[in-house]
């Protein structure tokens, strides 16, 4: 390197930059600030810029309001329905004490072979649940009620929408037909949202239950918290098992297993799906659709919910074309609805605590034979459709009893199928004619008189107190003169029945009637031979009975036995009733027995001739043909028929020994048939010339008068 010689200052970094500021560590820079966005004025106030902001302006401001409003009383409500719910679930008892809560109990006739036959009051026929029914059950209530029940809390909004506007649409109210309620709220239907029954707050159960179903406003939201608090305090198979066990199916029946076993005979654990359809179907109209009413009317509803079952998967198309074409049937015993008239006849005669106002489920045993209530049933359709003219409205009654007094059969008028109706074989007083007549002859023959002693059939008059002059005639209009005590009860002669009643004594006749029960106020007057005192069928028919077992009282019965549900132990029988105190001699039932069978087959009851079989009977006919009567007995059963209006009109042509004989007659037919003949326990009088006439001028007879003509009759002196 070249040198000038002078010495050159070291190049140092320092020195490179001279004239120029030295480079220093650049120091850390202040951010800088932020530059705001320039925005109008009146952004900043929320305030809008364009004519459509300030068209929009106030529903924005609006809309903020609600929701602001809105979100925070939706929070609240939540809030308050979530501590209202709470409140009732605390309030749930077990549900076991919810199964059954009836405030009466039920009754269940069994037919004198232990076959049930009638029920009345609610029934309920043990608990069942969700799990132990049949599945075709489970499935079918879920279908047809609430498919949605395993899905929603209690509430189904969908379902009450749809209900209003099917409401409104049909032009009713909006919480009026459809309700839209789930199986929950029903359940909390049903338990009257925890109100318990108390028979000092209502005047009945029934009153209770009607106010339970009232639909109001306020009510529906106390459904609503109530089943809500159900779904809080019960699990779904609880609440499913609640509904099974206390809804009402018809017919008396509380719960499924109750309906299942009303109208199939079997456990609701073993129904078929065409049963489970049919018994879901009631849930609609249980009163209505029930099969025991209307068996058509319920198998529509029936395939109606099998088409919801194979809608919602739970029936395959196979099983629910199986279960339309052959639909469920009625057991037997439902089907017959047999002995409905006497059913409500035990019901009436037995204690009141054990049978109308029961609160146990009461078993009874009845004396009731089913075969001879078919019988009697029978018998009465066939006279009516094949020997009245249609559109009559005369009504007929039958009762069928044993020697004893135990009623095997009752009929209470032309409509069998009656529950709670008029009983006309029980309730209806009417006057018995000519079939009082057999007591004036047991009176008579109970003094020793003969039944071939001589009366006299000829016109003549009673002075009555009080009234003008009374003279009967014959239904004949004809007089025969001297008549046998035997073709005088065989022809139903007036004056000669009037004769002996007036010479045995009024007072004799009425003790014999009262003793084999004709009870009430009977005739004072002379007009009392002729049947002018009222009588129930039922009471004459066991009149009769006490001349066939040979002259004792009898008290018509149709209890056996009574027990409570689920114990053997036998809480009443029939010891005590049925045949009671003697009233004529044994001789004198049989005699007169035998006079009565003259009837049958000589005189005015020939049209009830059973070939074969012996009967005693007498027809009985009132003033201006308002009863007809026929009331006759074999070796084993006494039956009675009535006919007549309700409303007393006469009757046209028709006399005892012509249309109620009919009756009789076609009855017993049925009731004898395939049966041995059981002869008649009579005694046949031997033939003796009278030693006088019996005959009465009239007015009234002192006791002598009694004594000195009976000696006639008798052929012998006084004692």
């Amino acid at each position: 390197m070249s040198s000038n010689g002078k010495r050159r200052t070291p190049l140092v970094a320092d020195k490179r930059y001279q004239g120029k500021a030295t480079p220093k560590k650049p120091a850390a820079k202040k951010p800088a600030p932020a530059r705001k966005p320039r925005t109008r004025k009146t952004a900043r106030r929320g305030r809008p810029t364009t004519l459509l902001g300030w068209l929009f302006w106030p529903f924005r401001i609006l809309l903020r309001i609600i929701w602001a409003i809105s979100w925070r009383a939706g929070l609240v409500a939540a809030l308050i329905i979530t501590g209202v719910s709470i409140y009732f679930a605390q309030q749930m008892p077990p549900v076991q004490t919810l199964i059954d809560q009836r405030a009466r109990g039920s009754v269940t006739m069994a037919d004198l072979t232990g076959e049930v036959f009638a029920w009345r009051g609610d029934q309920f026929g043990g608990m069942v649940t969700a799990r132990t029914v049949s599945l075709h059950l489970h499935n079918a209530v879920i279908a047809v009620e609430d498919r949605r029940f395993y899905a929603h809390f209690g509430l189904s909004p969908r379902g009450i929408a749809s209900a209003i506007r099917i409401n409104l649409s049909e032009g009713r109210g909006p919480l009026s037909g459809n309700g839209g309620s789930t199986i929950t709220q029903q359940t909390a239907k049903l338990l009257c949202l925890g109100v318990p029954y108390e028979s000092s707050a209502w005047e009945s159960e029934a009153d209770y239950e009607a106010d339970c179903r009232r639909t109001t406003l306020a009510r529906k939201v106390r459904e609503a918290f109530y089943a809500m608090g159900m779904e809080i305090a019960y699990t779904k198979e609880e609440i499913l098992t609640l509904y099974l066990n206390r809804a009402y199916l018809g017919a008396g029946s509380r719960g499924f297993e109750a309906a299942a076993q009303r109208y199939f005979g079997i456990s609701a654990a073993e129904v078929n799906p065409a049963q489970a359809a049919m018994l879901a179907g009631l849930l609609k109209a249980p009163s209505t659709l029930a099969p025991t009413a209307n068996i058509e009317r319920s198998r529509e509803r029936a395939a109606v919910v099998v088409r919801l079952m194979e809608g919602q998967g739970y029936l395959t198309a196979a099983q629910a074309q199986e279960a339309i074409t052959n639909p469920a049937a009625l057991s037997r015993a439902a089907e017959a609805r047999s002995g409905g008239f006497f059913a409500d006849w035990v019901m009436e005669s037995g204690p009141e605590f054990f049978t109308r106002n029961t609160t146990e489920d009461v078993i009874i045993r009845t004396t009731l034979d089913q075969r001879i209530q078919r019988a009697a049933e029978e018998a009465l359709v066939s006279v009516f459709e094949n020997l009245v003219a249609d559109g009559s409205e005369a009504q007929a009654a039958i009762v069928v009893m044993s020697a004893d007094g135990a009623v095997r059969a009752m009929v209470g008028g032309r409509n069998l199928r009656a529950t709670g109706a008029f009983n006309r074989a029980t309730q209806a007083l009417r006057q018995t004619g000519s079939a009082f007549k057999p007591f004036i002859y047991a009176a008579a023959l109970d003094l020793g008189v003969s039944p071939y002693a001589m009366v006299n059939d000829a016109p003549q008059c009673w002075s009555i107190r009080g009234s003008r002059e009374w003279c009967p005639e014959n239904y004949d209009r004809e007089f025969k003169g001297p008549v046998t005590l035997t073709q005088a009860l065989a022809e139903s002669r007036n004056l000669p029945a009037i004769v002996l009643s007036e010479d045995v004594g009024r007072e004799y006749v009425r003790n014999v009637a009262n003793g084999f029960g004709l009870q009430g106020e009977l005739a004072e007057g002379p007009a009392l031979a002729l049947g002018v005192s009222e009588s129930t069928l039922l009471n004459i028919t066991g009149a009769y009975a006490g001349i066939l077992n040979g002259g004792s009282q009898v008290t018509p019965y149709g209890l056996l036995d009574l027990r409570i549900q689920g114990d053997p132990a036998v809480l009443m029988d029939s010891q005590g009733v049925g045949i009671g105190n003697r009233i004529i001699s044994e001789q004198a039932a049989r005699q007169l027995t035998w006079m009565m069978t003259r009837v049958v087959e000589e005189g005015t009851g020939r049209r009830a001739r059973i070939d074969g079989w012996e009967i005693a009977a007498k027809t009985g006919t009132t003033n201006s043909a308002r009863d007809a009567w026929f009331i006759g007995f074999t070796g084993d059963y006494v039956t009675g028929v009535w006919m007549g209006y309700d409303n007393n009109t006469p009757l046209s042509g028709v006399t005892g020994g012509g249309l109620p004989a009919e009756i009789w007659r076609e009855t017993m037919v049925r009731v004898l048939e395939g049966r041995m003949p059981t002869p008649l326990p009579m005694t046949m009088p031997q033939t003796a010339a009278p030693a006088g006439i019996l005959e009465s001028q009239g007015g009234e007879v002192v006791d002598d008068d009694i004594v000195n003509l009976l000696d006639l009759l008798v052929g012998g002196e006084a004692n």
